[in-house]
């Protein structure tokens, strides 16, 4: 491993708890150390209250921060003393500790401190950092991992048998350092869990982590587990996206609510996959047991769905038992897929959610394929996983959880997505908890969503079948389905009377309006009868379609045509639970269409302002893309849910329409 520190970037950071978010931040950097909220960091400082006494104060990574992007917020700030206090208690609850933790916080408005406050508390170190290293547990879970881990370190750290986090842990490491530390204890390994490393300065500490970290790779490296051969993975099949599909569905009835599925296809896990080794491999469990709570125990071998919530149910009903107190079952469906056709897939109730599943299993095959190669990967019993996985601590946040955004888990499709009703349809979407396909025959709806997991923008062409088959193809892959389809793409060409309309002018209008978007429905619809909570689609007309106008033959009538096919779908199609509603806008004037030149040209014709011209509706009130693309995301929602075949102006009232 090569330290991440830099004078000049440091020095940007003031304070010691400047420097202990700056080197938090490095460690996050680096995902073969911490990944998605993993780790912890602390530091302890002494500090003045506003009635002038002095506090000992432990700045601890609070809940829901990650090491990469935490700030100095992120840190809870808790009474070291008390914190001591409660290190020397014979026992405590873990629901206990948290609200012995939460008395003892001295800014209102900070994060609940890590489970793990009072193992820093107690730790004789200014500084301390923790991280569930890849390479370090490549070594910890093998038979002879303490064996490995005593021979790369020696003295220099303190060795914990595995202890689930919480109380128990911070009594077990007090003890054992109260026996085997010195002066000269750089670090600890909690074996099947991470690796702490200690330092009287931030930059001590960290690149103490570095030096711990890079002995337990040159370890792996000269025992030939480093760089480690993986199977011939040969070449990913084609699959269907039907079949992706259907996977996808099976899961989310399992789980009882629409789930995300990602499919990763790269040589890395067709290769796993298919490794004669991988049902001994892959069915032990997890490298750390931090990972159950995203990702359950084991992965699904295969596409079993039902054999695999069976398995899971008996899991739960042996372990359940021991319990000093009942357990709420959690849904049994998988999260992880290994298949030797689809790789791997990870499933979720979000992008977030499944993009975190894909993370962690990536680095898990990395630690079983070393941990392998050193002599043999070992993971933790199934009773200690099952203890992380229904922690108190984890099923009390389960009952305070809020309810899931509206249409989490679910998938939209949306043409014309790079501008005007389309893209405020995307962020209707979005707002309401969606994975969203964007499409649209601009390139940039490719860099529209760079930056966030649940938007997929790709250039297509809706008049090219292949193009839309290979786009649905790819949203499939991203997403694992289709539920709801927002037709929006289109042309609006100039005005042009009947007498001078053309015969290629009005058969491009009415393939790009009509054509298009039929052979677009006709593709979706076997994806949209798989949709866990039934399939909807909305289609935006046009207020020209009872309401026509002079000069626009071409455009009214093709949205006429629409509209009515529209119609014929939501008769053929709600038996498959499927919705088809349309949305009739107009005067959308923050749309490309209307050029500051165009809207000014039409109010004078009109002898109006433009403010006027654009509320020339019965209510007075100008109608935006935000206006249309909230009713096409309500329709896709509970409230439209006895609703199909309806046709809903979105125009402030036009008194030719009424």
């Amino acid at each position: 491993m090569n330290s991440l520190w830099n004078d000049t970037e440091a020095a940007k950071y003031n304070g010691e708890l400047g420097l202990r978010v700056y080197t938090s931040q490095l460690l996050g950097r680096d995902h073969t150390l911490v990944l998605h909220g993993g780790g912890n960091t602390s530091v302890k400082l002494r500090e003045r209250t506003v009635t002038g006494d002095e506090d000992d104060v432990l700045y601890v990574k609070g809940s829901g921060w990650d090491l990469e992007t935490i700030r100095k917020p992120g840190f809870a700030p808790v009474r070291l003393a008390y914190l001591v206090k409660l290190s020397k208690l014979e026992s405590l609850t873990d629901p206990q500790m948290m609200n012995e933790l939460a008395t003892q916080v001295m800014r209102a408005g900070s994060p609940a401190p890590s489970v793990e406050t009072i193992l820093h508390a107690i730790l004789p170190y200014k500084y301390v950092d923790h991280t569930h290293a890849d390479a370090v547990l490549a070594i910890t879970n093998t038979e002879h991992g303490e064996k490995y881990v005593r021979e790369i370190y020696g003295r220099d750290v303190v060795v914990i048998p595995y202890v689930m986090p919480g109380f128990d842990l911070a009594r077990v490491c007090a003890r054992t350092f109260a026996v085997e530390a010195h002066a000269g204890t750089i670090g600890m390994v909690l074996m099947n869990h991470g690796v702490f490393s200690f330092g009287s300065s931030a930059k001590q500490s960290y690149e103490r982590m570095i030096d711990l970290v890079s002995r337990a790779e040159r370890f792996l490296s000269t025992r030939n587990a480093w760089e480690v051969k993986r199977g011939p993975e040969g070449d990913a099949p084609a699959v269907d996206h039907l079949e992706l599909a259907k996977l996808r569905r099976e899961i989310s009835a399992c789980a009882g609510a629409p789930m995300i599925m990602a499919t990763h296809t790269q040589p890395k896990f067709l290769a796993f996959a298919r490794d004669a080794k991988v049902p001994g491999l892959s069915q032990q469990g997890p490298a750390t047991p931090d990972h159950v709570i995203r990702t359950k125990r084991i992965p699904m071998l295969g596409r079993d769905v039902s054999a695999y919530a069976d398995a899971y149910r008996a899991y739960f009903e042996r372990n359940a038992q021991r319990a000093a107190e009942p357990k709420t079952m959690l849904d049994p469906a998988p999260r992880m897929v290994l298949d030797r056709d689809l790789g791997f897939c990870a499933a979720g109730r979000s992008a977030k959610d499944t993009g975190i599943v894909h993370d962690l299993y990536s680095h898990t095959v990395d630690v079983i394929l070393r941990a392998t190669a050193l002599g043999g990967y070992r993971a933790l019993p199934e009773k200690d996983i099952f203890d992380v996985e229904y922690w108190d601590l984890e099923q009390a946040k389960l009952r305070k959880a809020g309810q899931p955004a509206l249409f989490s888990g679910e998938v939209v499709l949306v043409t014309g997505a790079a501008s005007g009703i389309g893209k405020a349809c995307v962020q209707a979407f979005l707002a309401r908890g969606a994975a969203v396909v964007g499409l649209d025959i601009n390139p940039d709806i490719k860099a529209a969503g760079a930056d966030r997991p649940d938007f997929l923008g790709l250039t297509c062409d809706i008049t090219s079948a292949e193009a839309v088959s290979d786009a649905l193809g790819a949203g499939v892959r991203a997403y694992g389905g289709l539920d709801m389809l927002v037709v929006n793409a289109g042309i609006f060409p100039g005005g042009r009377r009947i007498d001078a309309l053309t015969d290629a002018e009005w058969r491009r209008v009415q393939h790009i309006n009509v054509d298009a978007n039929l052979a677009l429905m006709r593709q979706c619809y076997p994806l949209l009868k798989l949709a866990p909570n039934g399939g909807r689609v909305v289609v935006i007309g046009s207020k020209n379609v009872p309401a026509p106008g002079p000069g626009a033959a071409a455009y009214s009538a093709s949205k006429a045509a629409l509209t009515q096919l529209a119609r014929v779908a939501a008769l053929e199609w709600g038996a498959e639970r499927i919705r088809v509603n349309v949305v009739h806008p107009n005067a959308v004037f923050d749309t490309a269409l209307w050029t500051t030149e165009v809207l000014a040209s039409r109010a004078a014709q009109y002898g109006m302002t433009v403010e006027d011209y654009k509320k020339n509706n019965v209510l007075k009130v100008p109608v935006n893309s935000a206006d249309v693309a909230e009713m096409a995301a309500e329709m896709c929602g509970p409230l439209f849910a006895k609703t199909t075949g309806a046709q809903v102006p979105v125009d402030g009232g036009n008194d030719r329409v009424i």
